[in-house]
């Protein structure tokens, strides 16, 4: 070796060396709604900050009035993506905006990977746009909370929501297949337009609304009446609502024994017992037994939204290790049926346009049942 090789391949060995110094460990960045918005998402990144370790996850917040400040979430999206040791950005949930996001961040950084969990905009758009995207099956949710109210004793269904969320393809979908089969199984279909959370009236005046309403209906169609809405901050007084007039609750917009049972029934979670799901389930049936809930109140075994979260956050981190190479299926069905507790129904928006959109189904628990 000549002189002249062995300086270059010093010279080529000390910018290696350099190159691995200064790279810092792969990062994934997550953004979430605030707790008022969407607790089971914000809940999810803290877990995964004390997994992963806060300089492994970056944790940035949508506004809460996410319609009118698209160019906030632009930003916050944006600046995560700054950090050259962010390989993966996690949208929990894909609030409106996130596509103007990923495009501006695709054109300093193409590289990296988008895992929509829970998309608002158009299902092919945010397809188009992300990695991957994770989703519950709200068409075929349409016919299982139909079936659950049913069988939970329902003769009236009860939907709230709003136009914005209405203007939302699969929310619009399922909307017209509850209608569907509250027909075929014989049930009154009521649909309510509520406050938009979003809208002049904040967050406490839909839940106020909420309050109000649901003794309204109750009063004029009877106690066998099931209630449902689409947004998350409507959950906690549905439930207390719900349980005060006697009526009937199948299902939250985000189904998970996480999501707004335990602040509406106050339950204090212990420390250590976070994630511990069996121990949460049996603390909500205690709770709705001994308030006289027993048969009136259901949601899925495992919370889903957290679960979609988990599994996102950990495919990120596949894709910034090299493990996973682009758009895996088998990967992240695994991955999402890991943190779902492996009991999923699990189906494709569209094989043929948007194979990448995952969407899937979980088994249902009614409290107090024997």
């Amino acid at each position: 070796m000549s002189k002249v090789t062995r300086a270059l391949f010093a010279a080529l060995l000390v910018l290696a060396v350099a190159s691995v110094a200064f790279a810092g460990a792969p990062k994934v960045g997550i953004i979430t709604p605030t707790t008022s918005q969407g607790e089971e998402e914000y809940r999810a990144a803290e877990e995964v900050i004390k997994q992963y370790g806060d300089d492994r996850i970056i944790h940035v917040t949508y506004p809460d009035k996410f319609m009118d400040e698209q160019e906030t979430t632009i930003q916050q999206i944006v600046t995560m993506a700054a950090d050259p040791d962010v390989k993966a950005i996690v949208l929990a949930q894909g609030y409106p905006g996130t596509a103007a996001a990923i495009d501006k961040v695709h054109e300093m950084r193409p590289e990296v990977f988008f895992i929509n969990v829970v998309p608002h905009e158009e299902p092919l758009l945010a397809a188009s746009k992300s990695g991957l995207v994770f989703e519950t099956d709200n068409l075929a949710r349409g016919t299982t909370i139909i079936e659950l109210a049913k069988k939970m004793g329902a003769k009236t269904f009860v939907h709230y929501s709003f136009p914005r969320h209405m203007s939302y393809p699969l929310l619009a979908q399922r909307r017209d297949i509850f209608e569907e089969q509250c027909k075929k199984q014989g049930l009154e279909f009521v649909f309510v337009n509520a406050p938009d959370p979003t809208g002049d009236a904040g967050v406490a005046g839909a839940q106020q609304f909420i309050l109000e309403d649901v003794p309204r209906q109750v009063e004029k169609y009877g106690k066998d009446t099931a209630f449902f809405s689409t947004n998350c901050g409507m959950q906690e007084p549905l439930i207390k609502s719900v349980l005060n007039t006697g009526a009937i609750y199948p299902e939250q917009c985000c189904p998970s024994p996480y999501h707004a049972y335990p602040g509406a029934l106050g339950i204090a979670i212990p420390e250590g017992k976070a994630g511990d799901v069996p121990y949460i389930i049996e603390a909500i049936n205690q709770k709705l037994v001994e308030q006289g809930g027993a048969g009136r109140f259901a949601t899925w075994r495992v919370p889903a939204n957290m679960a979609m979260v988990y599994a996102a956050v950990e495919y990120g981190f596949g894709i910034g290790d090299g493990s996973i190479t682009g758009f895996d299926k088998a990967k992240a069905e695994e991955l999402l049926a890991k943190y779902a507790g492996g009991k999923i129904s699990l189906s494709v928006y569209d094989e043929e346009k948007a194979p990448n959109f995952l969407l899937f189904v979980g088994d249902s628990i009614i409290f107090g049942e024997k």
